[in-house]
């Protein structure tokens, strides 16, 4: 949250929030919400200890009218191609108040990043009142009527209960993307991981998002129902995305770190972890069981051990497939060494195991840990539970 003025009135300053899709990167972020107002998915880490709350919208507004501000007056230190020296920079910053600092430095990396997109935060601004929603969404394209997209996460229980026309109306507004964590379309994980929605929920508002013509993001969670549950998990969230047909879908694996709930389930033994051979396994059961849809499937999570699998439905099925049919038929050892060296970030892919150094790398810390095929996910996971949050 942004430094306050000393003798605010309502507005409390520029705000952002803690996360954004990773295909959001070069998005500004707006703050429309702060935090969850579900918050007791046990895979998630984000707003546990942060209460729900709804900014008003004229704080919403004025935070775009402060960055419209912080922009103009950078483009005016821009040259002809659009680039800014750090001089020209420092002459833009030179009167931003510490109190503005936030909204100016939000300006200047849209500026840097080509000011395309948008994105609403936090987890769920659809839970917004409609009419709300679209006066923010109207003065967004007031102030800028260049950009190209404006997305935000959603819920599917939220997005299930907006009646139709409202959804148009938010959607000719100008929100044209939505992200929504799917994470399973199993009934049984979506209660395991007490996500809050039914996969009859997830299948609603999918389509009711699409018929509104908004694009759509649905994420999977590969281990989300460990071992006991991995087949139904793979086999129901397929079943799911063929009623929806979103326009991407996003593969994020479970990674059960400190501060996860689902952790403590972990530590007093009643959730077994998929292991990695084991999800690799669950995503090739998943994606063969994609049919009759033309989404995108993007692998763009840094804790996904094989982000090469990645393409077009139906086209690049296949290819996708042979990928994860190709790490199944690696042998142990190779398969083993492999996770060594992407779980601690030698390698990006499994051509990286062709580079000899990166290799020799992962040796040697394969050996220096003692891993072997037989403890290697329970060597990594504890590891990685130390670091991993998210």
């Amino acid at each position: 949250m942004a430094l306050k003025r000393d003798n605010p009135a309502s507005y409390q300053g520029f705000e952002q929030g803690p996360i954004r899709p990773p295909s959001e990167a070069f998005s500004l972020l707006i703050r429309a919400t702060r935090n969850c107002p579900w918050n007791h998915c046990r895979f998630c880490s984000v707003y546990k200890d942060a209460k729900f709350s709804i900014r008003p919208v004229d704080d919403v507004k004025r935070d775009i009218d402060e960055v419209c501000r912080h922009v103009t007056n950078i483009l005016k230190f821009t040259d002809s191609s659009g680039r800014i020296s750090q001089a020209d920079i420092r002459k833009a910053a030179e009167h931003v108040q510490p109190w503005d600092f936030d909204a100016f430095s939000a300006a200047y990396n849209w500026v840097a990043s080509g000011m395309k997109s948008v994105f609403l935060q936090d987890a769920n601004s659809l839970i917004l009142k409609p009419a709300h929603l679209v006066e923010i969404l109207n003065h967004l394209k007031m102030r800028f009527p260049f950009i190209e997209r404006v997305t935000s996460y959603a819920r599917s229980h939220t997005v299930a209960g907006i009646n139709d026309e409202d959804l148009a109306a938010i959607r000719g507004a100008g929100l044209n993307r939505i992200h929504i964590g799917l994470e399973s379309g199993s009934d049984e994980v979506l209660r395991l991981m007490k996500k809050g929605v039914s996969k009859q929920d997830h299948v609603k508002a999918g389509q009711k998002a699409k018929k509104a013509g908004m694009e759509l993001s649905e994420y999977v969670m590969p281990g989300l129902g460990g071992k006991a549950l991995s087949e139904v998990h793979a086999r129901e969230t397929a079943d799911a995305l063929n009623r929806i047909n979103p326009d991407f879908i996003r593969l994020r694996s479970l990674t059960v770190g400190n501060g996860i709930p689902v952790y403590e389930d972990v530590q007093a033994g009643r959730f077994e972890k998929a292991t990695d051979l084991l999800m690799i396994q669950e995503i090739y059961l998943f994606i063969q069981g994609l049919h009759g849809i033309r989404s995108r499937i993007v692998s763009d999570h840094m804790m996904n051990l094989l982000q090469e699998v990645e393409g077009n439905l139906p086209e690049d099925q296949g290819k996708m497939l042979g990928i994860l049919q190709g790490y199944l038929d690696m042998d142990p050892e190779k398969q083993c060494l492999y996770q060594v060296g992407r779980r601690l970030g030698f390698f990006s892919s499994v051509s990286d195991m062709d580079d000899p150094g990166l290799l020799s790398r992962a040796v040697q810390r394969r050996d220096k840990l003692g891993i072997t095929p037989g403890n290697v996910d329970q060597v990594l996971g504890d590891v990685l539970a130390r670091f991993v949050r998210l």
